[in-house]
């Protein structure tokens, strides 16, 4: 235990960190436009036979091409409003304004990445959205941290230009943001020199292909099938916030990974997975491995609230049925208590590293498609949430994990309800 608690201790002093507490901040900002641009796709692309052609005689052929519209400008923009919120949420964590850095951020993005393109044997410039989008995601990160730290290094140090009472804050702010956004524009223009000249590429480019793409690559491996549930699970049972502290980190690669898998729909080729598709992406995270709250306790919800023979379990599954259908459980973990429970470990750490194994499976053999664009806020319920992400099967899978879910925990709560009934009995 001691062990184990030295190595939690080390985890959480790299997670406490102020590049990925920023990170996990920043990247909330892109939420709004995923979720947004995901209803606006599903519009387009509702799973149901004839829908296209229907829809087509009513609006002419065209009739998608608004929708389109809507969901480049939202998911073609994520790496820029990544970029922006981690540098803005690691300069605000220092107790600095953290809007100019934010906006420093997008022009440092912009400056090194490629701004022209080839059309008809013509160079025009232009800023690709492949790479404002998904693709420049971790380009986007590095570039928000980078930003963030030497903006905040250089006002705690006084290295700004001061103006004199009185002056208007609007005046004095951006004075103040003069000099540090001159050193990050230099910085950001000897980045782009370099990789011009060494790799004949630019910094976006090269950081999405040595790697963004292998990072990609590592979670959608079968040791991250089991690796993910399964540090986010023993995580929470020590009483610390798993999603926040595993999921803040792969949630920007996951969620670059499902738009890498709509870009290809876009073209109107088919997902195939080993091939070009990627299985685990965002939806597989959200939809598989947490839904209905880390460990996927709906199943020890429902033993609790049918079977409890304990009236402490009993009001218990009452008050939580309604919050795990919202994907809510901190009533269970807490509450049961799930954290530090010998007799909970197993059943809280095997359920979700189950689910993520059939999941994948069902994916690699063809029985399920790979997941595209389409995204639902977390707090969706299971089977609305996989019939909107994933059509009837996934909707499916979910009810059988769900029942999974309910037969593994079923043993090790009934020794647990035991143990509650008889005290409570005076026994």
């Amino acid at each position: 235990m001691n062990f184990i608690n030295k190595i939690m201790g080390y985890l959480m002093k790299f997670v406490n960190t102020r590049p990925i507490v920023a990170l996990k901040d920043g990247f909330l900002f892109t939420m709004p436009l995923t979720i947004i641009g995901s209803l606006f796709l599903l519009i387009g692309n509702l799973p149901i036979n004839g829908y296209s052609d229907f829809m087509a005689g009513i609006f002419g052929s065209n009739w998608n091409i608004p929708l389109e519209q809507v969901t480049g400008g939202t998911y073609d923009m994520l790496a820029l409003i990544a970029a922006f919120g981690i540098a803005y949420s690691f300069t605000k964590n220092e107790n600095i304004d953290g809007v100019p850095a934010g906006i420093l951020a997008i022009v440092s993005f912009c400056i090194v990445a490629k701004s022209k393109i080839m059309v008809a044997d013509q160079t025009i410039s232009a800023l690709p959205r492949e790479f404002t989008g998904s693709k420049g995601v971790i380009a986007a990160i590095l570039l928000g941290i980078m930003v963030g730290y030497v903006y905040t290094f250089l006002v705690k140090h006084d290295i700004r230009i001061k103006m004199p009472e009185g002056v208007p804050t609007g005046v004095a702010n951006a004075f103040t943001s003069l000099i540090p956004g001159l050193c990050i524009t230099l910085i950001s223009f000897i980045i782009f020199i370099i990789f011009q000249v060494a790799f004949e590429t630019t910094f976006i480019e090269q950081i999405y292909t040595t790697l963004q793409t292998p990072l990609q690559n590592l979670l959608n491996s079968p040791i991250a099938v089991i690796l993910i549930p399964l540090l986010i699970s023993l995580f929470w049972w020590f009483g610390v916030h798993g999603s926040n502290v595993v999921g803040g980190i792969i949630s920007p690669i996951l969620m670059a990974s499902s738009m890498a898998n709509q870009a290809i729909i876009d073209q109107g080729i088919a997902l195939i997975p080993g091939e070009n598709a990627v299985i685990i992406t965002d939806q597989f995270y959200s939809q598989f491995i947490t839904f209905t709250g880390c460990g996927i306790t709906m199943g020890l919800v429902i033993n609790m609230f049918i079977l409890s023979k304990s009236k402490q379990f009993k009001q218990l599954g009452r008050l939580s049925l309604v919050p795990a259908c919202f994907n809510i459980n901190e009533p269970v973990i807490f509450g049961l208590p799930i954290v530090l429970n010998p007799l909970m470990l197993v059943p809280y750490i095997l359920v979700p590293v189950l689910s993520s194994i059939i999941t994948f499976a069902a994916i690699k053999t063809g029985i399920m498609q790979p997941f595209g664009g389409v995204m639902v806020p977390w707090t969706t319920p299971p089977i609305i949430s996989g019939l909107l992400v994933g059509g009837w099967k996934a909707a499916v899978l979910q009810v059988i994990v769900i029942i999974l879910s309910t037969v593994i925990y079923h043993p090790f709560f009934k020794a647990l309800d035991k143990q509650a009934a008889a005290i409570e009995n005076g026994n």
